[in-house]
């Protein structure tokens, strides 16, 4: 019998102690320790700002693409020449920001505010942004090609469409396939 509950003792002791080592390892793991960076290239770091109110921000002109922005509060920021391709925006408020001339290729930018932001001279190819709301937004001489939004944003958008991107060369109204 003293065996028994000595055994019995031992193995809860044990599945303790395995429980705490393996709980050590998992959060020292480079997958937690690094959550709030994504890596470029070799050496080359990109902040997140995933679920960070970054507004007011100016990030002009910076190379952030492959980041993540998801979740953000970014109302009113500078995004102005930025280089965020390949980048997951999705649930954010980038309402009233400077968007103007920036590179959105191959985003994620799903149930984004984008209202009354400028996208003037915006690269928007490939861009998911089902969800999203462009209501006031500046689009002259974006490029949306292959983009997709909701219909009823396409229409709107289509009523203002003006311009031609000077980094692609194709117009604003022909990459939104307005009729």
């Amino acid at each position: 019998m003293i065996i028994q509950i000595f055994n019995m003792k031992f193995f809860r002791f044990l599945r303790y102690f395995l429980f705490v080592i393996f709980s050590l390892l998992v959060l020292s793991s480079p997958v937690f320790a690094g959550a709030n960076v994504a890596v470029k290239g070799e050496g080359d770091e990109v902040p997140s700002y995933v679920r960070s109110n970054i507004t007011g921000f100016d990030f002009h002109g910076e190379d952030l693409h492959l980041s993540s922005i998801a979740g953000a509060v970014a109302r009113d920021a500078d995004f102005s020449d930025v280089d965020l391709h390949g980048t997951t925006l999705t649930l954010s408020d980038l309402k009233g920001s400077n968007l103007n001339g920036i590179d959105l290729t191959d985003t994620l930018s799903d149930r984004v505010n984008f209202q009354k932001t400028d996208l003037r001279n915006a690269v928007l190819i490939n861009m998911i942004a089902s969800g999203s709301s462009f209501a006031g937004a500046q689009i002259e001489g974006a490029d949306f090609s292959y983009a997709i939004l909701d219909s009823e944003d396409q229409r709107n958008l289509c009523k203002i469409a003006d311009g031609i991107n000077p980094t692609t060369g194709v117009s604003t109204r022909e990459s939104l396939e307005c009729s």
